[in-house]
This record gives C-alpha cells, sequence and structure tokens, in this order.
C-alpha cells in the first residue's frame, strides 16, 4: 500500500514538473492589482493546465483545446430562484435566455452576451454567473450566445454565429418581453471585438430596429500594433500574457505561430497601411497617464510582403473592429467602455473610445485601476473573486439601468 502510495506521488510530481515544463510564462504582478497573491496563484494553476493539455495531447490522450475547455467550464453556480432559465436555438445558434421572474409593468431590455475566449475557449456555462448577474442586477432579459468554436469551426464562423443570433433577437425580442430598440450588444475580450463587430455589420441594416448600446469589457480591437503602451507594461501581467495573446489569435486563425515574432514587430504592416491606420493607432491618441508606467516607441520594423499575405486575416473588421471606416463608427450607438489598467488590450479599449467620441458617439467609460484581464468572469465565484470585479460589474449593470 505504501508503495503504491509513494508511486503515485512520484508520478504526479513528475506529470506537474512536465506540465510547467511545457507552459511556464513569467508572470510580474504589480503590487498595485488588486488581492495580487491570489492572481499569483490563478496564474500558475493555469499554467497546470495549458501545460497538462500540451502533455495529453503529446501523449495523444486527447486534444490541448479539448482539455483547456472542460477545465475553463468550471463547476456550474446553484440555481436561482429569481430568474428562469432556458436553453434555446436563435436560429440554429444555441444560446442561453436569462429571465427575471419578477413581473414588469412592461417590455424589459435585452441584452444579447457574446462571451469570451479566443474562439476556442469558453462557453454559455463558463459565463452561466456573469449573465446571471448583470439580468438579476439590471432586471433585463440576458441571452448568452453559445457560437461553435474553432479550430472545429474556422474563423470567422463566430461572428456570423453572433450576428444570426442578434438579428434573430431583434426580429422576435417581444416574444420574450423585450422593447426591440432597447437591445443592447455585449461582450468581454474576444467577445467584446465579436459585439464591436456586430454592431459595425448591424449598422445599415434598415429591416432591423437599431442597437441601444454596445457594451464592449476589455474588448481586444484590433492586431497592427502589439507595441502600444499597454503591451510594454503588461505583457506579463496574468491572465493574458502579451506572448499568449498572439499565439491563441493565430491558432484562431488557424495561422502557423513562426508568424508570431514578425507581427510583433510589426513586418505584417505595409507602409500605406500604417499611415492609413495612424491616426486611429497612433500611441499619440493615448492619455500621458497611461505612459507613465513607462513607453518607449518601437524601432520600425522591415514589411515583409509575404507576412503581410499569410496575416491578412487580421486587418479583417472581423476580427480588428477599430479599423473599421468612419462612416461606419459615425453611426455606431451608444457604447459603454470598460478597460483594466493592468491589462495588455487596455489601450485597444482607449483608442476605440477617443474613435467613437471624434465621432460624436456617447461614451461612458469605466477604467478599473487595479484591475486585470479577465477578472469579470470571476465574478460570484467564492474565493477566487476579486473585489475589483464587483465594483467594475455594477458599474456595468448601472450603465444597462439607465438605458
Amino acid at each position: 500500500m505504501e508503495f503504491t502510495v509513494a508511486i503515485f506521488l512520484v508520478a504526479f510530481i513528475l506529470l506537474v514538473a512536465l506540465a510547467f515544463y511545457y507552459e511556464h510564462p513569467k508572470a510580474e504582478i504589480p503590487r498595485e492589482v488588486d488581492q495580487r497573491i491570489k492572481l499569483y496563484f490563478i496564474h500558475y494553476v493555469v499554467n497546470f493546465v495549458f501545460g497538462l493539455a500540451r502533455i495529453f495531447e503529446k501523449l495523444r490522450i486527447c486534444k490541448e483545446v479539448y482539455f483547456i475547455r472542460t477545465f475553463l467550464y468550471g463547476i456550474p453556480p446553484w440555481k436561482n430562484a429569481n430568474l428562469f432559465v432556458e436553453d434555446l436555438k436563435f436560429a440554429k445558434v444555441s444560446v442561453r435566455v436569462y429571465h427575471p421572474k419578477a413581473s414588469s409593468a412592461g417590455q424589459r431590455r435585452g441584452v444579447l452576451y457574446l462571451h469570451g475566449g479566443i474562439g476556442q475557449f469558453g462557453s454559455i456555462g463558463m459565463y452561466e454567473r456573469v449573465c446571471r448577474f448583470i439580468a438579476r442586477g439590471s432586471d433585463s432579459v440576458v441571452v448568452c450566445v453559445g457560437y461553435r468554436l474553432a479550430p472545429e469551426h474556422p474563423y470567422p464562423t463566430q461572428f456570423w454565429d453572433c450576428l444570426t443570433a442578434a438579428v434573430h433577437f431583434m426580429r422576435t425580442a417581444e416574444d420574450y418581453g423585450v422593447d426591440p430598440t432597447r437591445i443592447i450588444i455585449c461582450g468581454d475580450s474576444s467577445g467584446g471585438t465579436l459585439a464591436a463587430a456586430v454592431c459595425q455589420a448591424l449598422v445599415n441594416r434598415t429591416d432591423l430596429p437599431k442597437a441601444r448600446a454596445q457594451i464592449l469589457l476589455y474588448p481586444f480591437l484590433q492586431a497592427v500594433d502589439f507595441n502600444l503602451p499597454s503591451y510594454q507594461q503588461n505583457g506579463s501581467v496574468p491572465l493574458l500574457l502579451k506572448k499568449r495573446t498572439l499565439t491563441l489569435g493565430m491558432q484562431y486563425l488557424n495561422k502557423d505561430l513562426s508568424l508570431m515574432k514578425g507581427i510583433l514587430e510589426g513586418s505584417h504592416v505595409h507602409e500605406d497601411l500604417k499611415l492609413k491606420f495612424s491616426k486611429w493607432l497612433s500611441p499619440d491618441n493615448i492619455p500621458m497617464e497611461f505612459k507613465i508606467r513607462g513607453y518607449k516607441p518601437p524601432a520600425s520594423a522591415s514589411y515583409s510582403e509575404e507576412l503581410h499575405t499569410l496575416a491578412k486575416l487580421v486587418f479583417e473588421t472581423t476580427f480588428s473592429p477599430l479599423l473599421a471606416e468612419d462612416a461606419i463608427v459615425h453611426h455606431l450607438p451608444e457604447t459603454f467602455i470598460l478597460t483594466c489598467e493592468y491589462d495588455v488590450v487596455r489601450d485597444d479599449g482607449l483608442l476605440y473610445k477617443k474613435r467613437l467620441e471624434d465621432n460624436g458617439i456617447p461614451v461612458t467609460w469605466y477604467h478599473v485601476e487595479d484591475g486585470f484581464h479577465g477578472v469579470l468572469l470571476l465574478i460570484d465565484s467564492g474565493y477566487i473573486s476579486f473585489p475589483c470585479g464587483k465594483r467594475a460589474m455594477d458599474n456595468v449593470v448601472n450603465f444597462i439601468k439607465g438605458l
């Protein structure tokens, strides 16, 4: 018996060691981050899971992406007596609808929630707590979209599924007790990418009611410049590390990871495009207060025609909504943007905020000064929840209630 236990312990230790060997990016968490010791712990758990997933794939036990999805699904929360929840199909797209049980004097607001996960991870179940929080707090009908994931369903399937669900919801809103003129498109991280892209796609749809607002929660919005101040300052801050961002992005687009170095340097952007995008992406558009922690303008990268051709998908507005023309941006709905100080994509949100304001779009901005990427996903999760995430979600709910 003791020998068996010893063998098990040795095997477990070896497995842990191998997992960290395959996935051990260094984390540097500033002291100002909310509950940084807890974040360190979560970071190492995530690294262990990513490393273990890689081992399992090498051993042909299961695909890396499937193992990570299983882990991220987490433990579902207890049922909530204040909400009625049902799983439906919106034109063949899976959705989960959260209805407040309390009676309402009139039609409610509707929130279409597009989850994050860089097109490969995330699920309706993973975002159960987030959607329940919004539905309860804002007394709105929340629809979480279970769009199909890559690599089984290649990009841009995710965008088309989300657009399909949005169109269906707008056309049938009254069937769910929702005012069709008060539908809000919301998403976090890459779900924020999808939310921004869906709102842009709806601009010229005269057959549908206009979206009442868009809510973009620490969104990824461009793949042109990975050397903005936030990328330089927060490249090693969990949960979204700089190299992991690009690695997962390349996997999402089904591109070879050997492209990463050139894209990080900016060699995929032609000089004509740099000139065009500079008015939208220039670091000069970022307030000086966000450069105090350090920013060094990068050296100009030599252009590679081959790399540009291989990486041309990153310039599509379904992947980089920040690159949309002013003719589209000018007609977008009222917007709420949430950014976190210790997040590599912080400056994407800041740059889009400026673009929207320059085009006359009302913007409500909430900046989480001690926050990090992914903090909202941990809402109502007991010990692993963060106070700054609760504050941020309270601001989201208050914005929705004001619509």
